[in-house]
């Protein structure tokens, strides 16, 4: 058994201290997943909503459930992406590649009852694995329903998205819950499966696509995760001028604040100094050429503009598909 350091256990009760916080506020939200499969979860300020009670850190509703443990080893990366002429902004959980990896399987595979669902109802529910073979997080589905679970069975051992697999052709009509899990957390889905028109449906959902999957990466590669760690999950508090479908909102400074205390507290030190170098009036070209420093600039620049008022539209492709963030 490997026994904490007393300097590991200070690093989990911090983390433990940001989720509590931000598990709080109706205006953050989360997911776990990797590029290409993720899941969501988001609740409204008058939603009901009921906390979990058997040590775990999270929530569920009527729509949907988080959950997290806190364990040795897990880091919270803060980052801003720029984009175009704005920028998003993400937590990202992350865990030392070493430690991180969940069970990889390439078919669907039946793993019996959902003992660590978030409710109750939910523990006898038959969990199946899709077989997606990510690196730190199984992708699966669950059901109570007769029906779906021998559909479900019926797939077994075969690729999800093998056109002789039962299972691809009646998903959205059965759908099952959707349970992606990684070493530290959760995310759960128990709304139906929404039509595949383009738009993100509101509240809890998956968004699963193979052409990402393909490529057998993490995140993207906007998105600074140290060498080492491979991110799982994330956090996605308010946003200065987008809300949670990515509809135009008024800016909100104090949001970008409230995300700069993140950033000085869990981001990369360099990308934070490049970025405040830049609002601050230093010049551009001396925070250098990397890709992720020369981001930093532009959402210094970017944040500068909205400062002062200047007009400008959220555009089609501001938003990274499969991106953890």
């Amino acid at each position: 058994m490997t026994i904490a350091t007393a300097e590991e256990m200070d690093d989990v009760r911090a983390v433990e201290a940001l989720l509590r916080t931000s598990l709080a506020d109706p205006e953050t939200a989360w997911s776990v997943g990797s590029f290409g499969a993720i899941a969501e979860f988001m609740r409204d300020a008058d939603e009901t909503v009921t906390e979990l009670t058997d040590g775990r850190l999270g929530a569920y509703t009527s729509r949907g459930a988080v959950a997290f443990t806190p364990i040795p080893g897990l880091r919270p990366v803060a980052y801003e992406t720029a984009i175009n002429s704005g920028w998003n902004h993400a937590v990202a959980f992350c865990l030392p590649e070493e430690a991180c990896a969940m069970t990889r399987r390439s078919v669907v595979t039946e793993l019996g009852p959902d003992r660590d669902a978030a409710r109750d109802e939910d523990r006898d529910a038959i969990l199946f694995d899709l077989g997606l073979d990510l690196l730190a997080v199984d992708a699966c589905v669950r059901s109570a329903d007769p029906e779906v679970i021998a559909c479900l069975r019926a797939g077994s051992g075969k690729p999800i998205f093998d056109h002789a697999n039962p299972i691809g052709p009646r998903l959205v009509e059965l759908s099952p819950n959707r349970v992606f899990v990684g070493r530290a957390g959760r995310v759960e889905v128990f709304q139906p499966i929404p039509p595949a028109d383009g738009k993100s449906p509101e509240g809890p959902h998956t968004h699963v696509m193979p052409q990402l999957l393909k490529g057998g990466r993490t995140h993207a590669a906007t998105t600074p995760i140290p060498e080492g760690f491979v991110p799982f999950a994330a956090m996605h508090p308010a946003h200065p001028y987008k809300d949670a479908l990515g509809q135009r909102i008024p800016f909100r400074q104090e949001r970008v604040d409230a995300f700069q205390a993140l950033l000085d507290r869990w981001g990369n030190p360099d990308l934070v100094a490049a970025k405040r170098h830049v609002a601050e009036g230093g010049n551009p070209d001396e925070v250098g050429r990397g890709r992720h420093l020369q981001a930093a600039r532009r959402v210094a620049e970017n944040q500068a503009r909205y400062r002062r008022g200047e007009i400008m539209e959220i555009e089609a492709d501001e938003e990274d598909p499969g991106a953890c963030e």
